[in-house]
């Protein structure tokens, strides 16, 4: 869906209209899950919280399929952005720990959008954050960021477990966190640390999401295909132009369009 700002010869546009780059992965998967499970990169996790979280989501299943539905307007994009930077197609599935997929989420300590960024996060990636917009929200502009700061922990950290305790721990814990470590000479994985109960718990919720991904039907879930290809395209504007006009133009809902 797509519209244009009004002008000269302006017109509606369609998914047709625009060329879009297929990506690598579009025509070796029928499916984005198919796509997904067969990049994985992530280790096993030897962590009871893991089938702790498996049976959590498994005994909700409204609770997946809304998470889902709203993860089908936005995973086929991510999952090309991952792969382009040589990420674990596990860090596509990570908006379903920090906000099921809700661009719109957000919560008491400030964070926002799918990717749950703070406002300090969001500035240092150059995300805009003022009375007429929040790119934390924007699901484009926020992808880049997130990727951009995770990679940035993998190379602090040498260790995905270490890099995703970061996102939601932050940095300079973690970091303290070795220190003490190794001054008591002792490891320094992520479960070697003593971390507060949501960081405890943050990569076992990843790793029970991946693990229904990969077997849905061993956890008495289905999941709702998310086909392997586009679900939008993106038109720029030149100008400012108001919502309910643009929606009119792309031949869809507000609601959808907002």
């Amino acid at each position: 869906p797509s519209g244009e700002a009004p002008g000269a010869g302006s017109r509606n546009l369609t998914l047709g209209d625009i060329p879009f780059d297929a990506g690598t992965g579009a025509s070796a998967h029928a499916s984005v899950w198919e796509r997904i499970r067969s990049a994985y990169g992530l280790q096993e996790l030897p962590s009871p919280l893991v089938r702790d979280w498996e049976q959590w989501y498994a005994s909700r299943p409204d609770y997946v399929a809304r998470m889902v539905a709203r993860a089908e307007r936005y995973l086929y994009y991510i999952v090309e952005e991952v792969e382009k930077r040589g990420m674990p197609a596990e860090i596509a599935l990570l908006p379903m720990i920090e906000s099921a997929y809700n661009p719109n989420a957000y919560s008491t300590a400030h964070p926002s959008g799918i990717w749950q960024l703070i406002p300090s996060t969001g500035k240092t990636y150059g995300l805009k954050q003022n009375w007429w917009q929040d790119e934390r929200r924007d699901v484009l502009a926020a992808t880049r960021a997130a990727l951009d700061y995770l990679e940035k922990l993998y190379e602090m950290f040498g260790s995905w477990e270490l890099a995703l305790a970061s996102y939601n721990w932050g940095e300079g814990a973690v970091g303290r966190a070795i220190q003490r470590n190794e001054a008591r000479g002792l490891k320094t994985d992520y479960l070697s640390h003593d971390m507060p109960a949501e960081t405890r718990n943050y990569i076992p919720k990843l790793m029970a999401v991946k693990n229904i991904v990969a077997r849905p039907e061993s956890f008495g879930l289905a999941l709702a295909e998310v086909p392997n290809r586009p679900y939008f395209t993106v038109v720029r504007t030149d100008r400012h132009i108001d919502v309910k006009l643009a929606a009119k133009l792309a031949e869809m809902p507000v609601e959808d369009f907002q």
